[in-house]
């Protein structure tokens, strides 16, 4: 109960919701929230709930410690009557305080239930709409292949003998993949490139980050408490959906120089995956791109608020480089309201094309959370010269996610003889001399 509120942490601030609550009903109910008006009305009446109760107690223990200064006095002038009068008044007051305690106690843990349930606002130049037909296309690059073979990888892996998901289905049930050989090299390969180019040329920096983690850290990035089926538990600890969760949480509790981040902290990992896939039933059931496993190189940045924005653009032209250079043709998209995730305030999809569906697919989603995340794992910055506290900015994007990239490259560098060619960028990872796989 209530485990994944483990400290008095912000969320979002309820003294901006009092002042404008129109601006939270109008901003959750444009995110899909049909019952907008009764969670902002619930908030705010849980929120005067709250202060009369700290009010009540905090009156009642003025008066407590005055009576109890006066017993002392009514004693010394053996004023028995009166002290006790006064020790009566102390008993009941005791009990005021403890009643108001208890309610402040309820209060407070329904309201920061309620909060936390609570998705993000999205920013201003978001566009309206209530699934992925409202996203709005900005760009495309490169030209997508409509001639030629357009095998579906599932069947290019399987013909090659190098992708085999029924003994991947005996060991492990279904959404599991087991790739050998010359794939099982390419797929490595392509991590590690994308791992070299955001370190190299984009300057982020490697971690290599736990891959279990405490429910505290879920929270803190908006995994919890609203989508726990998603995740897999190992005991007291939870498997990552993606290093962001790790990566974000390097900055919890923490109360950084502005100097950390003048200019923003860029951090990346290539690491393993894991995702339930609840709700996907029927969906990609087949191939790569929807396991329970999956590789994925993940970028986060920590930034003041006023550079975000910035850094938001900064980071999709860091995931377009990989897919640039490996010379896939893709589209840019702003999703709108109603398709971003949890934590978003403003969301840029990548959607890498597919020659088996002829249609492009996500490959890359990259957010600006704002303050969204910060208030939840308590990560601040100082102003030079400042005395009060401010809350970072953080922001996070797949560099890319490996399996789906792999996918792509199958697709789109296929031959005739069913053969992948490997990309240029791609053969200094390969085997010396290895130009093909399969």
């Amino acid at each position: 109960e209530h485990r994944f509120l483990p400290r008095d942490f912000a969320m979002h601030d309820i003294k901006a919701i009092r002042e404008t609550p129109e601006a939270y009903v109008a901003g959750w109910a444009s995110r899909g929230v049909t019952d907008a008006q009764t969670v902002v009305d619930t908030l705010l009446a849980l929120d005067v709930e709250l202060r009369a109760a700290q009010t009540t107690g905090q009156e009642a223990l003025t008066q407590r410690n005055a009576a109890s200064k006066l017993i002392g006095a009514a004693m010394g002038r053996k004023d028995l009557a009166e002290a006790e009068r006064l020790k009566g008044e102390v008993e009941s007051l005791k009990d005021t305080i403890a009643t108001a305690g208890e309610v402040e106690a309820e209060k407070a843990r329904a309201l920061k239930d309620l909060l936390a349930a609570q998705q993000n606002l999205a920013a201003a130049d978001v566009p309206d709409g209530a699934d992925e037909d409202a996203n709005v296309e900005v760009s495309t690059w490169g030209t997508p292949r409509r001639t030629g073979p357009a095998k579906d990888h599932a069947d290019l892996g399987e013909a090659m003998g190098l992708l085999d998901f029924e003994v991947a289905a005996r060991m492990s049930g279904s959404r599991f993949a087991v790739l050998k050989g010359g794939l099982a090299r390419l797929e490595r390969a392509v991590g590690q490139f994308m791992l070299d180019m955001q370190t190299v040329q984009h300057g982020y920096l490697e971690v290599n980050p736990p891959y279990l983690v405490k429910d505290d850290a879920m929270f803190g990035t908006g995994q919890l408490p609203k989508f726990e089926e998603d995740l897999f538990r190992v005991g007291e600890h939870l498997l990552i959906p993606t290093a962001e969760v790790s990566l974000t949480n390097l900055v919890r509790e923490t109360i950084l120089a502005e100097d950390e981040i003048t200019t923003p902290m860029r951090l990346t990992a290539l690491t393993p995956c894991f995702r339930a896939e609840a709700g996907s039933a029927g969906r990609d059931t087949r191939g790569l791109i929807r396991q329970h496993q999956f590789h994925k190189v993940e970028l986060v940045s920590i930034a003041r608020p006023e550079d975000s924005e910035a850094e938001h653009e900064r980071m999709v032209g860091c995931a377009e480089a990989v897919l640039q250079a490996l010379a896939l043709p893709y589209r840019k998209v702003l999703l709108c309201k109603g398709d971003m995730g949890f934590s978003a305030r403003k969301t840029f999809d990548l959607e890498v094309w597919l020659p088996s569906q002829a249609t492009y697919r996500e490959i890359s989603s990259c957010s600006n959370c704002g303050d969204f995340q910060s208030r939840r794992m308590d990560a601040r910055f100082k102003r030079a010269g400042e005395k009060k506290t401010e809350f970072v900015h953080t922001l996070n994007g797949s560099g890319l996610a490996v399996g789906r990239t792999l996918v792509a490259i199958m697709e789109n560098y296929q031959d005739e003889a069913g053969r992948i060619a490997v990309p240029e960028v791609l053969k200094r990872y390969m085997p010396e001399g290895v130009t093909h796989v399969g």
